[in-house]
């Protein structure tokens, strides 16, 4: 059975580690009334393990993390000897020492004290008799208890994840799914820190790519307040990470779930045969392609938009969509050309590419050399690249690649795609790209209808359909039309009569002829 969010209950993330904080505030230490003589300002240490020692040198049995518990009776008299005990555990990287009062020591000892404040040691001295015992058996069965349960959710994570690469989920279903067993949004980055996906709830996730910029340049620092990392790669190949943003339970925990997430990408990538560039193209692909919609609005892509490397401060936009080019030779030729923007492929043939140049640059120039190094390098001769002109406003990029997509669409197959200049804008395609922004319109495709309909209706075949097409687009040059059709002037003439029958109009008369056209080319553009 596949697993899905639904089979699995709200998944809470592991309470954090024990800190000495939570530790005296046990019942049972409380018991020995206990009191911070020193590092009190550290009490928020995680602790490991509970060892209870009275040798002068347990700092070379330690590991880091331990508290350690203590009568101190070895100490006693020397304050040379207890200052040392204090500086050997602050090496060790002890979380604490709680040193139990008594024959050996009635009250806090200086020594130890000061030399505790010095190191930022917290040093807890108890006030009441107490069996060092029942703190270390009731910290440790709880500590055990924790990394029981940590690897009880790292399986789970494991057993979902396989689950959903077994049945093909794409990698936006994993980072959901990530997501939720950790509670937090879940970034994938490549090397440069540039976003490459995201999983979790869609506002924590724009909040956090929000302050990306930030979150980046501290990214080869520490983990802290929940930032935990895992390194992406294999065959001695690092190729990016996954980051939690903001986990709220224990380090180690988010550490084992953050690696089992990471196994299951980087094994999602080997299965599909996808590569880190793939994930770039899909990340850049969705962003282009929200922004073309206008589902969502332009402001709330901005985070997204800077996060995956897009500089969008005080930028000049170009939006330009290309026909019959190749996405991978359109990213290789801004990297050549040293021009920052995003490379998607959107469908039919058409992919986008949005451009972002600083406003002292001269985006029209650019973006004809792009285009004509373009043309010139293209394996393919009718690629186009169609322009809606430089955008000053992030708002007003969405508009831009509508249109830049509808002056690409109006010269689609079209014979003139030639003779156009390197970069096409609107004024270009004349009324061939106005009929394409007007198609849409409920006026437009009623005029369409009711001008072509001798020839729309049934029986009437695409025959003459297409010789009409031939004969507009020629200036209603008749000789032309018979040859690109290859039948004789006569049955050419047979033709036409029979057109303007059927339509009952003269296509002698230039205001006829002219209607018609515009709604042929109407209705070619709707069924486009």
């Amino acid at each position: 059975m596949t697993t899905t969010l639904e089979t699995w209950g709200p998944v809470e993330p592991l309470e954090p580690a024990l800190s000495v904080r939570q530790v005296l505030s046990l019942e049972r230490v409380l018991a020995g009334d206990p009191e911070v003589v020193a590092g009190a300002d550290r009490l928020d240490r995680p602790v490991r393990w509970v060892h209870v020692a009275e040798a002068p040198d347990v700092g070379v049995m330690l590991s880091g993390g331990e508290m350690v518990l203590t009568t101190g009776v070895l100490l006693a008299g020397d304050e040379g000897a207890q200052a040392e005990y204090i500086r050997s555990l602050h090496r060790a990287e002890a979380a604490a020492v709680v040193l139990g009062l008594g024959r050996a020591f009635p009250a806090p000892p200086d020594a130890m004290r000061r030399a505790a404040e010095r190191c930022g040691l917290p040093l807890v001295v108890l006030h009441r008799p107490f069996p060092f015992a029942e703190l270390t058996e009731e910290v440790q069965s709880r500590l055990v208890r924790r990394k029981f349960a940590a690897v009880s959710l790292s399986e789970a994570v494991r057993t979902a994840l396989t689950a959903l690469m077994t049945a093909g989920a794409p990698l936006q279903r994993l980072l959901d799914e990530i997501a939720h067993h950790t509670g937090c949004p879940v970034v994938v980055t490549n090397l440069a820190h540039r976003v490459l996906a995201t999983g979790g709830e869609r506002s924590a996730v724009d909040d956090v790519l929000r302050d990306w910029e930030r979150i980046a340049r501290q990214a080869g620092g520490t983990e802290g307040d929940g930032w935990i990392r895992a390194e992406l790669g294999g065959r001695g190949e690092r190729w990016g990470e996954i980051m939690l943003c903001g986990y709220r339970g224990d380090t180690a925990g988010g550490r084992l779930l953050a690696d089992r997430a990471a196994e299951a990408l980087v094994l999602h990538r080997m299965l599909g045969g996808a590569s880190a560039h793939t994930w770039e193209e899909q990340s850049a692909q969705s962003l282009l392609t929200d922004l073309a919609s206008g589902v969502v609005p332009a402001r709330q892509l901005l985070p997204r938009a800077r996060a995956a490397g897009l500089p969008v401060n005080r930028r000049t936009f170009v939006p330009l969509v290309v026909r019959d080019g190749d996405p991978a030779q359109l990213d290789r030729m801004l990297r050549l050309l040293g021009l920052p923007g995003l490379v998607a492929e959107l469908a039919d043939g058409a992919t986008a590419v949005l451009l972002s140049l600083a406003r002292d640059q001269d985006a029209e120039a650019l973006a004809a050399h792009f285009a004509a190094r373009l043309r010139t390098e293209s394996a393919e001769p009718g690629t186009v690249v169609a322009s809606a002109g430089p955008r000053t406003l992030w708002d007003d990029v969405p508009a831009g690649l509508r249109e830049a997509r509808h002056v690409a669409d109006a010269v689609a197959d079209s014979s003139a795609a030639l003779d156009l200049p390197p970069v096409v804008r609107l004024k270009d395609v004349h009324l061939r790209g106005l009929i394409r922004l007007l198609r849409d319109d409920p006026h437009v495709q009623s005029f369409a209808e009711r001008e072509l309909d001798g020839l729309l209706c049934a029986g009437a075949g695409d025959d003459l359909l297409a010789v009409l097409r031939t004969y507009l687009a020629t200036g209603r040059n008749k000789s032309r039309t018979a040859q690109l059709h290859h039948v004789s002037r006569p049955a050419l003439y047979r033709r036409l009569e029979a057109i303007q029958a059927r339509l009952g109009v003269d296509l002698d008369d230039f205001e006829q002829a002219a209607s018609v056209h515009i709604a042929l080319l109407a209705h070619d553009a709707q069924q486009a």
